[in-house]
């Protein structure tokens, strides 16, 4: 059965009530973290991608696949799980670096196959995840064929979050600290039925 966006919206709303303090708390943690790590890359060029190398990668990926956690345990977001990805750090640098530029080279064809891909391979993450022998093309493979029917239902759902992030950037950027974990909730629920349906569709 397809499901809307508005489907995976209010399942991720329902499920941060009582927990938005932890999911906020999650979110702050991580931009601050960011943010310092940022600041240090700003004084070179080299120094930025190392920075983003060894620090923002792994902090990505962990922000990420806490909310799949949160999704299907329900218990509150632990600032620890934020650093999953260095418990994994060369499978998801290597994955989530082939992924940025296999995004880049389709970018430069065109910025509309740029954008179809990354939304094509927008599972990856998850899929590191929940599939530790899978790494490389093959877990961007995976994304793919789960995609598959699907790109047009994440690239709606994204849309119907600009509005949160406008009025998140209107409040100087505190609300993002709601709106993100918002999305990424929701986005823990798409993954869960994209995967649902493309193991549905194996069976066939």
């Amino acid at each position: 059965m397809k499901k809307e966006a508005k489907f995976f919206r209010e399942a991720a709303w329902s499920q941060l009530k009582g927990n938005w303090k932890p999911a906020v708390l999650f979110t702050l943690v991580y931009v601050i973290i960011a943010s310092v790590a940022q600041l240090i890359g700003s004084k070179s060029d080299l120094v930025s991608i190392l920075i983003s190398l060894l620090a923002l990668v792994p902090l990505g990926y962990g922000f990420t696949v806490a909310f799949l956690d949160f999704k299907r345990t329900g218990s509150p977001l632990k600032i620890e799980q934020m650093f999953d990805g260095f418990k994994d750090y060369g499978r998801v640098l290597t994955t989530k670096l082939l992924e940025t530029i296999y995004i880049l080279l389709w970018s430069l064809l065109l910025f509309i196959p740029g954008i179809i891909k990354s939304i094509s391979y927008s599972q990856t993450s998850f899929i590191l995840k929940d599939y530790p022998e899978l790494k490389n093309n093959e877990a961007i493979e995976l994304s793919m064929a789960m995609m598959k029917g699907h790109k047009f239902d994440y690239f709606y759902l994204m849309l119907t979050f600009i509005g949160w992030f406008f009025l998140g950037i209107l409040t100087l950027g505190i609300g993002l600290l709601w709106v993100n974990p918002y999305y990424a909730t929701a986005s823990a629920h798409f993954y869960e039925y994209v995967k649902e349906d493309y193991e549905r569709r194996l069976l066939e």
